[in-house]
C-alpha cells in the first residue's frame, strides 16, 4: 500500500515562506493498492497537484471518497484536470451529506455563479457508487469506515492490506462529542494497532480551551489515543492554518519527548510521531 499526502492544512490552503516545508494545501491523500487500484480520499486544493501527476504518470482510474463536504475537502473538485478528459474513469462513492447526495454536492459546487464549468460539461467517465459504505474492498484493500465527531455524515476509514494498516480521521474532535460522534473507546478499538495514523491535531492544549465543540481534536487527546491503541507511526495533519513550519517543528520536539517519557515508564516502543507534509509519502 503506498500513501502520499498532496495536502495537509486545514480550513483554508496558506501561502507564504512560513508554510514551504509542511506546504498550505489542503486535505487530498493518494492511497495504491498492490493490485493497482488508485483511491482518492477528499478533494481539497491538494488535489489540483495530484491530478496534474496522475496525468503525467497516465494513471486514469479512480476512486474518490470523502470524508465530508467542508469547503478545505471539495474546494479542489474544480481544478482536478483529469475531469476534463474522457479517458478518466473515476467513481465517487455516493452517500448522503444532510440533504444532498454526492452528486448533488458536486452539482452545488460546479455550477454558476460559483463556476463557470457544470458538472455535465466535464468529458470524464464518471459513476456514483452506492456500495461504497460500512466495510468494503477497493482491490486488495479492505476498507472499514467509522462515524467522525464532527459534523453530520462525516466519516473516517482505515484501509488494510497484507495485515498493515494505514487510518485516516481528520476532522474528529475527541474531547467533545458532536451528535453521531462515537465514544474515544470505540476510536481505540478502530486503530488499534495500525502501522499508520493520520489523525486531526488541529490546536494545542491551550488553544482548544477557546475552541471546544469546534469540531477538530486537541493535540494531547491525539497522543492519548494513539498510546491507548498501540499505534506504530502518528502522523498529525489538518494542520493548523496560521500554524508555520517552525511552530509545527516545536510541536512535534514536545510530543515526541511526551511520547518517549510514556514509553520509558510502560516499557514499551515509544510512537514515531510527525507532522504531514504535503508531499509525505510511505509504503506500508
Amino acid at each position: 500500500m503506498f500513501i502520499k499526502c498532496w495536502g495537509s492544512r486545514g480550513s483554508i490552503s496558506v501561502s507564504g515562506q512560513e508554510y514551504v516545508r509542511y506546504g498550505g494545501d489542503t486535505t487530498c491523500i493518494e492511497i495504491q493498492a498492490k493490485t493497482g487500484e488508485l483511491v482518492i480520499i477528499d478533494a481539497g486544493t491538494g488535489i489540483r497537484r495530484l491530478g496534474n501527476s496522475l496525468l503525467s504518470r497516465n494513471i486514469s482510474d479512480y476512486t474518490l471518497l470523502l470524508t465530508h463536504t467542508h469547503w478545505d475537502h471539495i474546494l479542489g473538485i474544480a481544478f482536478f484536470k483529469p475531469l476534463l478528459y474522457r479517458k478518466t474513469r473515476i467513481v465517487f462513492q455516493d452517500r448522503k451529506f444532510g440533504n444532498f447526495d454526492t452528486k448533488g454536492v458536486l452539482k452545488e459546487v460546479l455550477k454558476p455563479p460559483f463556476f463557470p464549468v457544470q458538472l455535465k460539461d466535464l468529458h470524464a467517465d464518471i459513476k456514483f457508487d452506492t456500495s461504497l459504505t460500512g466495510s468494503f474492498n477497493i482491490g486488495s484493500l479492505a476498507v472499514d469506515t467509522i462515524p467522525t465527531s464532527h459534523t453530520e455524515g462525516s466519516l473516517g476509514y482505515k484501509f488494510t492490506e497484507d495485515g498493515k494498516s494505514f487510518v485516516f480521521l481528520t476532522d474528529n474532535e475527541l474531547g467533545f462529542s458532536h451528535p453521531q460522534g462515537q465514544p474515544v473507546a470505540d476510536y481505540i478499538q478502530f486503530v488499534a494497532n495500525a502501522d499508520l495514523l493520520f489523525h486531526d491535531a488541529e490546536y494545542t492544549k491551550n488553544e482548544y480551551v477557546r475552541k471546544t465543540g469546534w469540531g477538530h481534536s486537541s493535540i494531547p487527546d491525539v497522543m492519548d489515543l494513539a498510546s491507548k491503541a498501540g499505534v506504530k507511526r502518528l502522523g498529525l495533519i489538518h494542520l493548523n492554518q496560521d500554524r508555520t513550519d517552525d511552530e509545527m517543528d516545536a510541536i512535534i520536539v514536545d510530543c515526541t519527548r511526551v511520547l518517549k517519557t510514556r514509553a520509558q515508564a510502560n516499557n514499551t516502543q515509544a510512537i514515531d510521531c510527525f507532522a504531514v507534509s504535503c508531499n509525505y509519502e510511505i509504503t506500508l
